[in-house]
């Protein structure tokens, strides 16, 4: 039986099927002329105060700075359009919100960071779009933080991408963000896109923009690493693998000690960095104090895009590398038994 949802002002839509979940809600089709899906959150720890985060989110929609973060065609945020509840439910509960659907435009950002769904489904991607996708989110959170929102749960579920590099954002609904005198902190985080000084800190720790450029350079590696989260590996030392977060804690990164972490050597090799990067991301993983924020991220890989700043190899014209190394680091992988950026297949004479 199809699921009915109801707005505050008596409106109604049959919801198709289940889309996505997470840790908090689930996400449904809508069926709609418009490319809309509807989030449910059937039982937040707080039933109040999730009406009232949801309904401010839908006000601010229209104010000025948010306006600025709406603008633009495809639309980059998912934001909340109008809250919903289940049909035949307390009429004062809000159960979720509609949104705007993003599949219409962007393919999950998942599909870009791994290399066999990437090959699939974005077939026509190079480094060069993946340089454009990490511009494209820094100059995004940029904007986020500042008009005022800090997003606090960055990472790839959140996150949708095209084939040309465009990014947008969904999940709205977990930022942190002020409504006049009121503050609605964000109350989620993710192993692996948490910055060091929020691990192990008591749950509700509001977060800052620091953390959420701590998120942005791990997915920045991703990006152009093909996929690699800069703190895989299995200690050097000796024992076993925890987690990306115990790594975290303990600095394990090849970009900060190439000796910290055991790698296979099928991953893709960490010089194929140019400088000016690979620096940032040393800066972004040394500690709060030298992380570049989400507009000097945006300057470094706006940099990188410049005219001359990129070279195709000649082997191979899907390996596209900054013309910092005379050597092709995506052939130095394919030499190693794993190519992130593999020639089209040929066509059969």
């Amino acid at each position: 039986m199809a699921l009915t949802v109801v707005s505050g002002n008596g409106r109604t839509w049959q919801l198709t099927e289940q889309i996505g979940s997470g840790s908090e809600g689930f996400v449904y089709g809508v069926d709609d002329t418009r490319p809309l899906v509807a989030k449910l959150v059937p039982d937040p720890p707080d039933p109040e105060a999730f009406r009232r985060r949801v309904a401010r989110l839908v006000r601010q929609r229209r104010e000025p700075r948010t306006v600025v973060l709406l603008s633009g065609t495809p639309v980059r945020l998912s934001w909340p359009l109008v809250p919903i509840r289940t049909a035949g439910g307390d009429p004062e509960r809000v159960d979720g919100y509609v949104m705007t659907d993003m599949r219409h435009a962007y393919q999950p950002f998942g599909h870009l960071l791994d290399p066999h769904v990437r090959r699939a489904l974005l077939p026509g991607a190079t480094w060069a779009t993946a340089l454009r996708a990490a511009l494209a989110l820094a100059r995004l959170l940029a904007q986020v933080h500042a008009e005022g929102y800090v997003v606090g749960d960055l990472k790839p579920d959140n996150l949708w991408v095209d084939g040309t590099g465009r990014v947008g954002m969904a999940d709205v609904d977990s930022w942190q963000f002020t409504d006049g005198p009121d503050t609605f902190a964000g109350r989620m985080r993710t192993p692996g896109y948490t910055a060091p000084e929020r691990i192990g800190v008591p749950p509700g720790t509001p977060p800052d923009s620091a953390s959420d450029d701590f998120a942005l350079a791990v997915l920045v590696h991703q990006l152009l690493v093909a996929g690699l989260h800069p703190f895989a590996g299995h200690p050097a030392e000796g024992g076993d693998y925890v987690s990306y977060d115990d790594n975290v804690v303990h600095g394990r990164c090849r970009l900060l000690d190439r000796t910290s972490v055991l790698l296979p050597r099928s991953v893709p090799p960490a010089d194929l960095l140019p400088r000016p990067l690979a620096e940032g991301f040393r800066a972004a993983f040394a500690g709060a104090g030298s992380r570049p924020p989400a507009a000097g991220w945006a300057e470094l890989l706006a940099a990188e895009l410049a005219p001359g700043r990129l070279k195709v190899c000649a082997a191979n014209d899907r390996h596209v590398h900054t013309v910092e190394r005379p050597w092709c680091p995506w052939c130095d992988q394919a030499g190693r038994g794993c190519d992130s950026y593999p020639p089209e297949p040929r066509e059969e004479a």
